[in-house]
């Protein structure tokens, strides 16, 4: 198959302006680019052109944490504040019993999608850890699984701490630098050195370069590495055999750490770091990242020897990483990827009060209501930072069973699974894009719950 032009064709049909890809299968790696860095320049991507990868950054934060633990500098069960005295949250319980563990793996409950810039001093995580301190809970820690952004920048200062070094400094001398990954860089004064992608915002006749180039240097232990396709995918290969790390540490970082409530979304479990699936019968390990109007996804499939990383910069880059992986899959491999439920052809039963409502977590409100065909979304993003580059969402929630729905919006081939589930506590809660939202109000305004 000739992987490049297939890109160029998946990726003018969904309106990516930029994409690079790299696949290594059985230690041979190949690269492909298509389309051009910015729509303003219209420079061409080249397959040394650096993305931003987004929060395909925590698995390489999380392999620095797996460092420290072979070394016996962190214990992972042990508490944060063990590793990091000055840790806190809102509650005062948390923030005494939460694990390393838990950070890692997305359990702690904090409601931790905090965008606060903290400036460009090597003090930014440092300041970071101490707003943390105003963060709530979305539930308590363990007792489900919900995506914790903050998590990886608390972890980025234990990196530090263990280190005596900013985390960009140690990410080079303890995963760049062994594993010769010289195209791979976190600020972005080193991406102004190199061919650089520049993200888009909108679609169609819409879609145009951001005005932003990335996020606060306060999120690079969660979302700031910019890299090439090659140099994510060397990275991804080093998670298939010993080398930088252990077999233990390998093991571990592929455990089954929770379930999600969610499976249809990103994965079935969430391990250390990596996002867990089976496709197919194979166990593939795997994340996905966004920054301001870039995209990113690496998949490791260890039993295939494949290993294959896609970086694009706006448009329906979701559906390109989605026809993209299927082909690629089901040619090199002979694997079938998970497709998202499609939903019921009959109709199903359900009562949807016991779903509309209001919904919230920090900075991000989901209105649930009555829809012609089931229910409808409204998601609406407050973060000051973000607010203004993202209009609010609007999606028909389409049921596959009484509690599954799968959102789809005009014009928008991706598809959204819902999952409304309750807490061991009986709390409400609907997972999507791998968070947990609790309600806060049902339809009749009254504050109680229903159910």
């Amino acid at each position: 198959m000739d992987w490049g032009g297939r890109l160029a064709e998946l990726a003018a049909a969904h309106g990516v302006p930029g994409a690079s890809l790299a696949l290594r299968h059985r230690g041979v790696t190949a690269e492909h680019a298509t389309g051009v860095l910015s729509t303003a320049t219209n420079v061409p991507v080249t397959p040394g052109a650096v993305f931003q990868i987004g929060s395909v950054t925590k698995v390489w934060t999380a392999t620095q944490v797996m460092l420290l633990a072979e070394r016996g500098d962190l214990d992972l069960d042990a508490p944060v504040r063990d590793a990091l005295p000055e840790f806190a949250v809102a509650d005062p319980v948390v923030s005494v019993e939460a694990t390393i563990r838990q950070l890692l793996s997305h359990t702690s409950g904090i409601d931790g999608d905090l965008f606060l810039d903290t400036g460009r001093g090597d003090d930014c995580l440092e300041k970071y850890v101490a707003a943390c301190a105003e963060l709530t809970q979305l539930h308590p820690p363990g007792a489900t699984q919900s995506y914790v952004n903050a998590a990886y920048s608390v972890l980025g200062r234990i990196i530090e701490k263990a280190t005596g070094g900013v985390w960009d400094r140690a990410l080079r001398e303890m995963v760049l630098d062994p594993l010769g990954l010289d195209g791979v860089c976190t600020l972005p004064e080193e991406a102004l050195l190199r061919r650089a992608a520049v993200g888009h915002l909108g679609k169609g006749e819409k879609l145009r370069p951001t005005p932003v180039w990335g996020l606060m240097r306060s999120i690079g232990p969660a979302g700031l590495i910019c890299a090439t396709a090659a140099d994510t995918v060397a990275f991804g290969a080093a998670h298939l055999a010993p080398g930088l790390l252990t077999e233990a540490s390998l093991t571990a970082m592929r455990a089954p750490q929770i379930e999600v409530p969610n499976p249809h979304g990103l994965g079935t479990h969430w391990g250390l770091g990596w996002i867990l699936d089976t496709w197919d019968g194979h166990p593939v390990l795997w994340h996905s990242g966004s920054t301001i109007g870039q995209n990113a996804s690496l998949w490791v499939v260890p039993d295939a020897d494949l290993v294959v990383a896609l970086l694009s910069n706006g448009g329906n880059d979701g559906a390109l990483a989605a026809d993209l992986a299927r082909e690629i899959f089901a040619e090199v491999a002979g694997i079938a990827v998970r497709e998202t439920p499609e939903p019921s052809a009959g109709p199903v039963a359900f009562d949807p009060a016991d779903y509309t409502g209001l919904y919230e977590r920090r900075h991000v409100i989901t209105t649930i209501t009555e829809g012609p065909r089931g229910l409808h979304a409204r998601i609406e993003v407050t973060t000051p930072a973000l607010a203004d580059l993202a209009e609010p969402l609007e999606l028909a929630l389409s049921p596959v069973d009484e509690v599954t729905f799968v959102g789809t919006a005009e014009g928008n081939p991706a598809k959204v699974p819902f999952v409304f589930h309750r807490l061991p506590d009986g709390s409400p809660h609907v997972h999507y894009s791998a968070r947990t939202n609790p309600r806060t109000k049902p339809a009749d305004g009254t504050g109680r719950s229903a159910g």
